[in-house]
């Protein structure tokens, strides 16, 4: 990014960084998939079910960053998952 200056050069390099536009492009991505499942899942389904986010948080923990988890935290994602489980059913 450098360093922060109140200038248009600053500005328009931001706007033409690949890794801001990757990152944009990613979150409307993701909001036109928010908006694909609010259209065809019940609201008191759909939303629960991001609580999917912390699993696969954990499972980038140990794959990506090698990360140690505790058992305790293994098994607040096992309760997640099985709260899934029954919302989905």
């Amino acid at each position: 990014m450098g360093e922060f200056a109140w200038k248009w050069s600053f500005f328009v390099a931001q706007l033409t960084n690949w890794w801001w536009l990757a990152c944009g492009a990613a979150y409307g991505v993701g909001a036109v998939l928010w908006l694909y499942i609010l259209k065809h899942y019940p609201f008191s389904m759909a939303y629960p079910l991001i609580s999917m986010s912390y699993v696969f948080g954990m499972i980038a923990a140990v794959l990506v960053f090698h990360e140690s988890v505790p058992a305790i935290r293994w098994i607040g994602v096992l309760l997640i998952m099985a709260g899934c489980f029954f919302i989905a059913r």
